[in-house]
């Protein structure tokens, strides 16, 4: 069992799977939402639970897409694919340790001129 919170804790979300490898997404998108490129891991619908789901405020990005915060600190949480079984969920927002190593960079080709990716690891362009 992972668990995993927002800043102030008026969110918390409780992960019964092993984490896959999470990926780092470089798009403008997730630089805005985020404040630097976003690390995340996507579970199955069904192996997560929301506490204080009324505290998650959803902006639809696109037909396919939301973006879920926590209403009260701001804390990006959530990727939520509508049509897909399962939603991303931000790495920095598990407590304690995840035994999970970030797999590959995508939508590099977006990525800000402010830094480099240098880890060696996988780059998807787009």
């Amino acid at each position: 069992m992972h668990k995993a919170s927002c800043l102030c804790g008026a969110v918390s979300i409780d992960v019964d799977a092993t984490l896959t490898a999470p990926n780092a997404c470089h798009c403008s998108m997730c630089r805005k939402q985020s404040g630097h490129y976003w690390a995340s891991v996507d579970v199955p619908k069904t192996a997560m639970t929301t506490h204080g789901a009324e505290n998650v405020t959803w902006y639809k990005a696109s037909e396919k897409v939301r973006r879920g915060f926590c209403k009260t600190c701001g804390s990006y949480l959530f990727f939520d694919a509508l049509f897909r079984d399962w939603t991303a969920i931000a790495m920095g927002a598990f407590d304690g340790p995840t035994g999970a190593k970030l797999a590959m960079h995508i939508f590099t080709d977006d990525k800000g001129d402010y830094y480099d990716i240098a880890d060696g690891l996988p780059q998807n362009g787009q």
